[in-house]
């Protein structure tokens, strides 16, 4: 195939890491390669072109019709602008999260990139966290989920709550998890240092019975992201902060149940004339940088022709329940 031709746009603090991963994985593989960047400051815009010998572009529609594969790490205020203009010029998009501002505003990107054949990846880059990804070999079948993720105050996200900024990562990996549609939501939250809502909590209730009961903040002292899983005969702990899973189940005792070997039996429980036994797992866990690996798969959708793991249509289901909670909350305060 041809090279994929990759622009960056935005060289904030989110988009220096980006741009850093992108040249790694351009001098890993032979079918991609960092065409140019941009950004709405002219000086961070020239120099970093100087700095990596790029052409200097004025303009994103000047990048733009360079590429074929855009990575948009803007504001969430500029994303619809800049994905909409990649889409009319088939060009392939990754954009980081949330999508965009309004549901309406992705419900359009979804409908413009119809019958493209365009591959569009949104950012949800916990997704890609080695703590979930050491469960793919899991049956995941969660009745009751509890999540907590809780940050210190940086003033970088703030330009949109904390659902948007951090609860959001929670909600698409619940609604990759439970697969179900939404019943019913209940939240609250406050703003507290700034003008958004700064720490919230929602329960969403699923129509095949599954709960979530997920909690954000950004005013902790401490920095907490775990998610319990609770189904029927199984225990799942999941540390995003540590890159680890813990699983305790209940198993016949002919085989561990997740297939880990090294999985501990803890204790035994007679069930009519079977006899159940616990086992604790904490399934190994592969050394990736998760950024640097949603890039790559990006990529590798590209070059395969396949669909992108975490798909624009994710990135809209996930958008339209943290709106949902949004908008809940701030009836509330009326």
């Amino acid at each position: 195939m041809k090279k994929i031709r990759t622009g960056l746009f935005g060289l904030g603090h989110l988009g220096k890491t980006h741009l850093k991963l992108i040249k790694e994985l351009c001098n890993e593989r032979d079918d991609a390669e960092l065409t140019g960047v941009f950004d709405t400051d002219t000086e961070k815009n020239n120099s970093i072109s100087a700095e990596n010998n790029l052409e200097i572009n004025n303009s994103a529609e000047e990048l733009i019709s360079k590429i074929n594969a855009a990575i948009i790490v803007t504001p969430t205020s500029s994303h619809f602008d800049i994905a909409m203009k990649c889409i009319e010029n088939k060009v392939n998009t990754f954009i980081e999260k949330p999508v965009t501002e309004t549901t309406e505003q992705a419900e359009k990107l979804v409908s413009a990139s119809s019958g493209k054949n365009l591959k569009i990846q949104i950012g949800h880059i916990e997704r890609f966290n080695p703590a979930i990804l050491a469960l793919d070999n899991y049956r995941i079948a969660p009745m009751f989920i509890e999540t907590h993720r809780l940050s210190q105050f940086n003033p970088r996200g703030t330009d949109v709550s904390v659902i948007q900024d951090l609860m959001i990562h929670d909600i698409d990996i619940i609604l990759n998890l439970v697969k179900s549609k939404v019943k019913k939501i209940d939240a609250s939250g406050v703003a507290i240092i700034t003008d958004k809502i700064d720490i919230a909590n929602a329960r969403i209730q699923f129509e095949n019975g599954c709960v979530a009961n997920i909690t954000a903040s950004r005013i902790s002292m401490n920095k907490m992201r775990k998610m319990r899983l609770f189904q029927m005969y199984a225990y799942i702990s999941i540390d995003f902060l540590k890159n680890t899973s813990e699983v305790f189940r209940l198993s016949d005792g002919k085989s561990p149940g997740g297939g880990d070997e090294k999985a501990i039996a803890l204790a035994e429980f007679p069930q009519g004339d079977n006899i159940l036994k616990l086992f604790y797992e904490m399934p190994p866990v592969k050394e990736v940088n998760s950024m640097k690996y949603e890039q790559n798969k990006f990529f590798d959708s590209i070059a395969l022709d396949a669909e992108p793991l975490v798909t624009l249509e994710d990135g809209l289901q996930a958008l339209e329940v943290a709106n949902e909670i949004i908008s809940i909350i701030e009836n509330q305060g009326k």
